[in-house]
């Protein structure tokens, strides 16, 4: 009899060595640390540069409040601010209710990927282009005055793509049979949705508002070419800061204090989003 010699295979993990080298890993972790300090240092100094008596000079010193004084001593940002919060709210609530009520029916279509690729193509078109489109619009075709109105409707189409694809994380997931155990329970579409889907689906609905205000609040491009003489917050920071050199310590302020608000709501748009929902899911 021949003896029969068991099969030797060759180990695999000795071919992916290289990509799996040590140093592959250092380089990962120092990039990472790199694009961090990138993205956050420049905020950081932003807010330094805020509580300093000379910010024209870029480098931070002799530490004061002067500029928060003269911000709130001032009242020529309260009706941009206020116009561009209202409007930001206007714009989340509606992004939720729109997002909610097509991303509940994407998922159960033929095809979904085709109707999904269609609403988020403003994502890929550049501003000043989705801007003038909807300027010759509203002004050529439609006839109508410029103002809060399409800065509205110009930031919504800016901001849904964003909620959609916030609400599709969790629609996706979500466990239709659990509509059907409502229904053959007796229970509406009405009680079905308020009691069954909507508290699992809240997370990604509070986090498409949230998420659309931001986008609407923070906007400029879009708002220049729509607003006719209505003035948001970011674009009256901007004329500010082009016109009026002496303006510019005030901005700063201005700016970080925009930033230690949205920061906070970003992060807890994401905490929403992953923490909370993934630990539902868990």
């Amino acid at each position: 009899m021949t003896s029969q010699h068991p099969l030797k295979l060759r180990p695999i993990a000795s071919k992916l060595e290289p990509s799996y080298a040590p140093i592959w890993k250092r380089l990962g972790k120092w990039s990472g640390f790199a694009m961090l300090a990138l993205i956050y240092f420049p905020l950081l100094w932003l807010i330094l540069l805020s509580i300093s008596q000379n910010p024209l000079g870029g480098i931070p010193g002799a530490f004061s409040l002067e500029h928060y004084r003269a911000l709130f001593s001032s009242s020529a940002w309260h009706k941009p601010m206020l116009a561009s919060l209202g409007i930001g709210v206007a714009v989340g609530l509606i992004c939720a209710i729109a997002a909610t009520i097509i991303g509940r029916a994407l998922p159960t279509l033929n095809s979904p990927g085709r109707v999904l690729f269609m609403f988020v193509i403003p994502l890929f078109v550049p501003g000043m282009s989705m801007g003038a489109a909807l300027f010759i619009f509203a002004r050529a075709v439609l006839n109508l005055k410029l103002g809060f109105w399409s800065v509205a409707l110009g930031h919504f189409v800016w901001a849904f793509p964003f909620a959609l694809l916030i609400v599709l994380v969790v629609t996706i997931r979500f466990d239709h049979r659990l509509v059907e155990a409502g229904k053959d329970l007796g229970a509406s579409n009405w009680r079905v949705f308020w009691d069954i889907e909507f508290p699992i689906l809240m997370p990604g609905i509070v986090s498409a508002a949230l998420f659309g205000f931001l986008m609407s609040f923070n906007e400029v491009m879009r708002s220049i070419f729509l607003r006719g003489t209505a003035e948001t917050m970011p674009v009256w920071s901007w004329v500010q800061a082009a016109a009026q050199q002496s303006q510019v310590p005030i901005i700063f302020s201005l700016a970080s204090l925009v930033l230690l608000i949205t920061l906070p709501l970003l992060c807890g748009v994401f905490w929403l989003l992953f923490a909370r929902v993934g630990r539902s899911w868990a």
